[in-house]
C-alpha cells in the first residue's frame, strides 16, 4: 500500500510537469502567434500610411501642376498692357471736369471723393473724376461697352463682387470691348476667361502702384 502511493504521487508529479510543459508550449505558441499578428498589422497599418501620404502628394503635386499660372502676379508686364509714367500723373483734388487724355482715365487730377470700390458693380457710367479717386487708392476698374457679351458681363461682375478694391461699370466711349484699369496700367482682354483677367488683378488690386495703398475703398460715393 506504501509503494501504491508513492506511485501515485510520482505519477501526479509526472502528470503535472507534463502539464506545466503542455501549458508552456501552448503560451509560447499563443504568444507567437499574437507577436506576429501584431508585426503584421503594424505592417500593414504603416504600408497603408505610406500609401496614403503617397497618394497625397502626388494629388498635391497634381494641384500645383493643375494650378494656373496666371493666379499668381505676372512677374513682368502683362501682355498687351499700358503704362503711364506715374510721375507725370498728377494728383490734384478739384472740383471740376477733368479732360484725360485715355479712355477710361488710369490717373490724374481727380475728384475729393472717391468712388466707393469695395467690390462694387455700378449698372451705370460712373464719374471720372471719382473713379480716378478709387484708383488713387489700389482699385482695380473693369470697364465693358455694348460689345461685350453678357455671359463676359457677368462673369466678370461676379469676380468684382468678391474683391475687395475693385468696381466695374459700362464705359460706351473706350475702343475695347472688354478693359481693365489701375493707377498708370491699362489692359484690353478679350472677354472674361483671358487669363490676363486673373493676372491684372492679382498685380494691380493694392500693388505697388498704388499712391495711397490702405487707404480706404469705403465711404465716398455711389457714382
Amino acid at each position: 500500500m506504501s509503494f501504491d502511493r508513492r506511485t501515485r504521487v510520482e505519477q501526479m508529479r509526472t502528470d503535472d510537469r507534463a502539464r506545466d510543459r503542455r501549458n508552456r508550449v501552448v503560451t509560447i505558441g499563443l504568444s507567437a502567434v499574437v507577436v506576429a499578428g501584431l508585426l503584421g498589422f503594424g505592417s500593414y497599418t504603416l504600408l497603408e500610411r505610406s500609401e496614403a501620404k503617397e497618394r497625397s502628394g502626388d494629388r498635391a503635386q497634381d494641384g500645383k501642376q493643375a494650378e494656373p499660372e496666371d493666379q499668381q502676379p505676372a512677374a513682368g508686364a502683362i501682355p498687351g498692357e499700358r503704362t503711364w509714367d506715374a510721375k507725370k500723373l498728377t494728383r490734384n483734388h478739384v472740383t471740376t471736369d477733368v479732360t484725360y487724355p485715355m479712355e477710361p482715365p488710369v490717373g490724374g487730377d481727380h475728384n475729393p471723393a472717391w468712388l466707393n470700390c469695395d467690390g462694387v458693380v455700378y449698372e451705370k457710367a460712373v464719374p471720372d473724376v471719382n473713379a480716378v479717386h478709387a484708383l488713387e487708392h489700389g482699385a482695380v476698374w473693369v470697364t465693358y461697352n455694348g460689345k461685350a457679351s453678357d455671359a463676359d458681363v457677368a462673369q466678370l461682375a461676379s469676380r468684382v463682387r468678391s474683391t475687395p478694391y475693385s468696381l466695374m461699370s459700362p464705359y460706351e466711349g473706350q475702343a475695347g470691348a472688354i478693359m481693365l484699369s489701375a493707377w498708370g496700367k491699362q489692359v484690353t482682354v478679350d472677354g472674361a476667361d483671358d487669363r490676363r483677367v486673373a493676372q491684372f488683378f492679382a498685380k494691380y488690386v493694392q500693388g505697388a502702384q498704388t499712391p495711397e495703398p490702405g487707404a480706404p475703398c469705403t465711404g465716398g460715393v455711389d457714382g
